[in-house]
């Protein structure tokens, strides 16, 4: 399916992906400015049900969440080994279960923002891995 050039190049991207959306997350002050300047207006903006405010247990697993993925992207940048992208494409489709079960649950369609792209990087890491184990690797 890929190349092993090709599959390299959308290993970082994912990498470079996470790390932009995930760094508003990491701290509580750059989490409640994320919530209140762009998923607030957003939602309203679409005439959705207001979003609930955060509390303390939101802003504590968000930061978490933004935390172990800055560093899980790093790690990916600063190796740059590609055999991590199956362990990226199974962690991204854990993340999709859980927003899926939360859409399911009522949460904001906003999420959907957040999981096709999951779902999208998931499936070119793991399909496009399988296509191109059997190539030379990226010198």
């Amino acid at each position: 399916m890929f190349s092993a050039k090709t599959f390299h190049k959308i290993y970082r991207f994912s990498a470079w992906y996470d790390l932009l959306v995930s760094w508003p997350f990491a701290l509580p002050m750059t989490m409640g400015l994320l919530w209140s300047a762009v998923f607030t207006p957003l939602n309203n903006g679409l005439g959705l049900a207001p979003l609930p405010q955060l509390d303390v247990h939101a802003v504590l697993f968000g930061n978490f969440f933004g935390a172990v993925v800055i560093i899980w992207a790093a790690a990916r940048l600063y190796l740059d080994d590609v055999r991590l992208a199956v362990f990226d494409g199974i962690g991204r489709l854990l993340f999709s279960f859980a927003m899926i079960w939360a859409l399911w649950h009522g949460i904001s369609p906003i999420l959907l923002g957040f999981l096709l792209p999951e779902l999208a990087l998931a499936a070119l890491q793991l399909l496009g891995k399988r296509s191109s184990q059997h190539q030379e690797p990226l010198a």
